[in-house]
């Protein structure tokens, strides 16, 4: 199992927009092979960051659904939103230790 980690740098003034144009085009990351959950989750210290982590199966399913149709029109329902080019790596994992 990996995580992708994805910062992304939105315009502080559409953060609200950010949010609801990713509520629309969640469902076609929900169906990517290999997809095993996410989370969206605001910055504290840099509120215009929001972080994607997604948990999939291998870096293989992550590469497969960014060479995806659906990623195409994943992306470009939010790229209007970011205020720089989003920044993305992957780790090794599996759950939190209690």
């Amino acid at each position: 199992m990996i995580y992708e980690i994805a910062l992304l740098p939105v315009h502080k003034e559409r953060i609200e927009r950010f949010k609801r144009a990713f509520a629309d085009v969640e469902p076609l990351l929900k169906r990517a092979t290999g997809y095993g959950g996410h989370m969206l989750a605001q910055g504290i210290e840099t509120p215009q960051v929001l972080n994607l982590i997604v948990r999939w199966r291998s870096l293989e399913d992550h590469k497969g659904f960014e060479a995806s149709e659906d990623h195409q029109v994943f992306m470009a329902g939010l790229e209007e939103y970011f205020s720089e080019e989003p920044t993305v790596y992957h780790i090794e994992g599996g759950s939190f230790a209690n």
